[in-house]
């Protein structure tokens, strides 16, 4: 029987289907948990809502649905969480899972590295959580910060504008004072999380053939100074506008630049010469360490 692996997180929800020999990114959908609980104090009942209805209806693909929710959900007082927990028992008929942040960053590493050989750090960035290793047959340092691009648009939110204001070194600034970052350097910095490929093949950034590694699920790269210029160019020449309006998700497009300046922060504190982009999540982790 396929199984649906459902990730909730503080900006994008990603499901994946596994017949027992694949996984396929059925879709993404951005519900914005982390932007309304800001500004509510609370979770935003039609969030909720609109999980639980996304949920119900993937049981038309397969009954066997495993629900986890990362950043935002570590976040909540024990009674909101516990309301939270109950409501969605009872709506769906599914436990939801809350990830800790060293969980999540073992279990996304463990996907990110798989065919990996050599020494790489791999970066989790999602609306609320940041998750940093260094990966060299095993994870050798771990850094997790609580700070993600949510938290960088509500202090620059000309970022969300057709072309950004702000430029990239003073957003990468503000990043750098409240992020925690590994001691360890690394000549390849690994994307992950999700988005990250989805981003660089359509915002119109460069990228070339991954040729670092053989890995399906993370079939191209860059050199830093090509990610470097082209973050430039999306802060500045890049229209926001147009991309949104080719899109099926446009809000998903809301934090792109703020990620963007996390991963320049990450790159030059690791000294990282080539950067791969992936979509990859905790997928890969759930289904090898029996979660599911």
């Amino acid at each position: 029987m396929d199984k649906i692996i459902v990730e909730v997180g503080s900006t994008c929800t990603k499901v994946d289907k596994f017949n027992g020999k694949n996984i396929e990114r059925l879709k993404e959908k951005t519900i914005q948990f982390k932007k309304h609980f800001n500004e509510d104090k609370k979770l935003r009942e039609s969030d909720v809502n609109e999980l639980i209805k996304s949920v119900n209806e993937l049981k038309n693909i397969s009954k066997n649905i495993y629900v986890c929710g990362t950043s935002i959900f570590r976040t909540l007082s024990d009674s909101e969480k516990n309301v939270f927990l109950e409501n969605f028992k009872v709506e769906t008929g599914y436990d939801f899972h809350i990830i800790s942040q060293e969980k999540e960053n073992e279990l996304t590493v463990f996907g990110a590295t798989r065919f990996v050989q050599s020494k790489v750090c791999v970066f989790i960035g999602g609306g609320g959580s940041t998750e940093i290793a260094i990966y060299n047959n095993g994870i050798k340092e771990s850094v997790n910060s609580k700070i993600g691009v949510i938290d960088v648009m509500q202090k620059f939110p000309d970022l969300a504008e057709n072309f950004a204001k702000t430029n990239i070194e003073t957003v990468k600034a503000f990043i750098k004072e409240k992020l925690n970052l590994p001691k360890e350097k690394s000549d390849i910095l690994i994307l992950a999380g999700g988005g990250h490929e989805k981003f660089a093949r359509y915002s119109g950034i460069k990228y070339e053939k991954n040729i670092l590694y053989n890995d399906n699920a993370s079939p191209i790269m860059m050199d830093i100074e090509t990610r470097k210029s082209e973050t430039e160019r999306y802060y500045k020449s890049i229209s926001l506008d147009e991309i949104k309006a080719k899109s099926d998700d446009p809000d998903w497009w809301y934090a792109t630049r703020a990620m963007c300046a996390f991963v320049l922060v990450v790159a030059e504190e690791i000294g990282a010469k080539y950067i791969v982009p992936t979509d990859i999540a905790m997928v890969y982790g759930i289904l090898d360490k029996g979660e599911i």
